[in-house]
């Protein structure tokens, strides 16, 4: 310790005097320079916490009060504050609980010798802890503006998302809708058949590039939440399956989970939209997969999505390879809205979770399909001739 660090405030719990003086004078024999001050009721120890103290010293026993009462009154107030024991007589039971309790060190009150090293090995160490806590605080601190950045930027790219939607639909899909209309007209009235067969093939074309914006803007933005995530879902399911003929089913707890009626907090629909849309896609790419699961559950005020498949499975380090974000993206977006994701994997499949607390919003219930028969309905689609 430096001059100035041996300045040291104590506050001592003893009922002698005698006791005292003889702690303060091995204190000052071993080069400490201490400001002291000493106290024997409960009631004057509580009261000297709320002042700044750089250790604690106490006797075992004291008449009404005991050291192991006063360290508890001490831990209870989350006071980094070391605490040495001083007893004239201390079992090795007493003395363990002392320590696992929290205290420092203890000593007995006829050897002394150890209570300069004792107190300074103490503060340092409470001085380590407290630089922990306060590190531990700022990581915190840290991590909480990175999630509500991470949520920012979440929320920026779905409005941006839902922008260039917008701009497809109302520019791009009226534009197409038009050319089509005028390309069937030209080959309905054309004389010539040349005529006709080119008016047909550029007919063929401008739907292939109509088909292809609605899929750009239903990944953009999907309009079909707005039927509920269930049938969202559902969709989502039924066109995975024609598109990669993987066998995929979808079950539910209720059919009015984030129905319009019965709305989730907001984001959560998507962020469990989102998050069913990278699991497919990730099994179309990597899973080998001959069947996949999605389960949706709302219960206990935790909505739950589960996307299981039977594929090839992954290891830890698949997850670890550089430039892998997308199960760490799943976790950052679930993170947004207050959830976890939870993933296992093996050689007989991938399971990935979603957990989300829903703040007693209530999203289950019993009732008809929002969706309705029409599953394959996409509402962002346009006029067809």
């Amino acid at each position: 310790m430096s001059d100035a660090e041996r300045t040291l405030r104590v506050l001592h719990l003893e009922d002698s005097e005698l006791d005292h003086e003889l702690a303060l004078a091995y204190l000052r024999r071993g080069g400490l320079d201490v400001q002291s001050r000493r106290v024997d009721r409960r009631t004057d120890f509580e009261a000297a916490l709320a002042e700044p103290w750089d250790a604690v010293l106490s006797d075992f026993n004291v008449p009404g009060f005991s050291g192991l009462e006063a360290l508890r009154l001490l831990r209870d107030r989350d006071q980094v504050l070391p605490f040495i024991l001083v007893s004239g007589e201390i079992g090795e039971d007493t003395a363990v609980e002392a320590m696992r309790t929290g205290a420092s060190d203890y000593l007995l009150k006829h050897n002394l010798v150890r209570l300069v090293p004792a107190l300074e090995h103490a503060i340092e160490a409470a001085r380590t802890q407290r630089a922990k806590l306060e590190a531990d605080r700022e990581l915190a601190t840290s991590r909480e503006r990175l999630s509500q950045l991470a949520q920012h930027l979440q929320t920026s790219i779905e409005m941006e998302r839902a922008a260039i939607a917008r701009e497809i639909h109302d520019d791009v899909g009226g534009s197409l809708t038009a050319l089509k209309f005028e390309l069937d007209w030209i080959r309905r009235h054309a004389g010539e058949p040349a005529v006709q067969q080119r008016a047909a093939s550029a007919l063929e074309t401008v739907t292939h590039a109509i088909e292809a914006s609605q899929r750009v803007m239903h990944n953009l933005r999907p309009a079909i939440l707005e039927q509920g995530l269930v049938a969202a879902l559902q969709w989502m399911a039924s066109r995975f399956e024609k598109r990669t003929g993987i066998t995929c089913a979808f079950r539910t707890s209720s059919e009015r989970i984030g129905s319009p009626d019965q709305p989730l907090p907001p984001g959560v629909a998507l962020a469990a939209y989102r998050l069913a849309q990278e699991a497919l896609t990730n099994i179309s790419k990597h899973a080998n997969a001959s069947r996949v699961s999605i389960d949706l559950a709302a219960a206990g005020g935790v909505l739950s999505l589960e996307v299981a498949d039977n594929g090839r499975g992954f290891g830890s380090a698949d997850l670890a390879k550089t430039g892998s974000f997308g199960i760490r993206g799943l976790h950052e977006r679930a993170s947004t809205v207050g959830g976890w994701v939870d993933l296992t994997s093996g050689p007989r499949g991938t399971t990935l979770i979603l957990s989300v607390p829903l703040r007693g919003a209530g999203a289950a219930g019993a009732g008809r399909d929002a969706a309705g028969d029409n599953r394959d309905h996409d509402p962002s689609a346009w006029a067809s001739l």
